[in-house]
C-alpha cells in the first residue's frame, strides 16, 4: 500500500512572525532556513501547512511500498 507523504522545506525566516506561527513551524519540525522534514499526509498536518504557506515549500509524494 502506498502512503502519501509531504516534504516541507523552510524557505523564509520567522523572525518577524507571531509566536503562534513560530510554534507551528516548530511543530512541523523546522528550525531554520533550508531545513526539510518528511511528514505523513494527514488533515492535521495540512492544517499546520495552511497557517504558514508564505514561509515553506511543499512537495507531495507517494512512498513506494511492497
Amino acid at each position: 500500500m502506498a502512503e502519501k507523504t509531504i516534504t516541507v522545506r523552510q524557505k523564509r525566516s520567522y523572525i518577524a512572525c507571531m509566536p503562534k506561527t513560530r510554534g507551528t513551524l516548530r511543530a512541523l519540525g523546522l528550525r531554520k532556513i533550508g531545513d526539510t522534514n518528511v511528514l505523513p499526509d494527514r488533515p492535521e498536518i495540512r492544517g499546520m501547512i495552511a497557517r504558514v504557506p508564505h514561509l515553506i515549500e511543499i512537495i507531495v509524494s507517494d512512498k513506494k511500498g511492497s
